[in-house]
């Protein structure tokens, strides 16, 4: 059975807790996400700070080696299109 995943601009999306990957693992690089901030509107928690690593997929790195760049924005949206912006030039290469 084929599983599915969310997606955003055609990329998947998996969310474990506070983490979020990003990206196919068939590609070169992938982005991992971390929420750090939170905030409750409601009952539901928007996310208020995320940190960026774009991470290589070669499994003969350490993750410290496989981080090629990081940053940090205020919400998802902008934590999304920039890791969309890394993947599109990092993978086309």
């Amino acid at each position: 059975m084929e599983s599915k995943f969310m997606t955003y601009k055609g990329y998947p999306l998996v969310r474990k807790g506070s983490e979020i990957y990003f990206g196919y693992m068939s590609d070169p690089y992938v982005v991992w996400m971390q929420i750090d901030k939170k905030q409750t509107e409601g009952d539901i928690d928007v996310s208020q700070k995320i940190r960026l690593y774009q991470m290589s997929t070669d499994e003969k790195l350490s993750p410290i080696e496989a981080i090629t760049k990081t940053s940090e924005r205020d919400t998802l949206y902008d934590a999304l299109d920039v890791a969309v912006a890394w993947l599109e030039r990092a993978n086309s290469k």
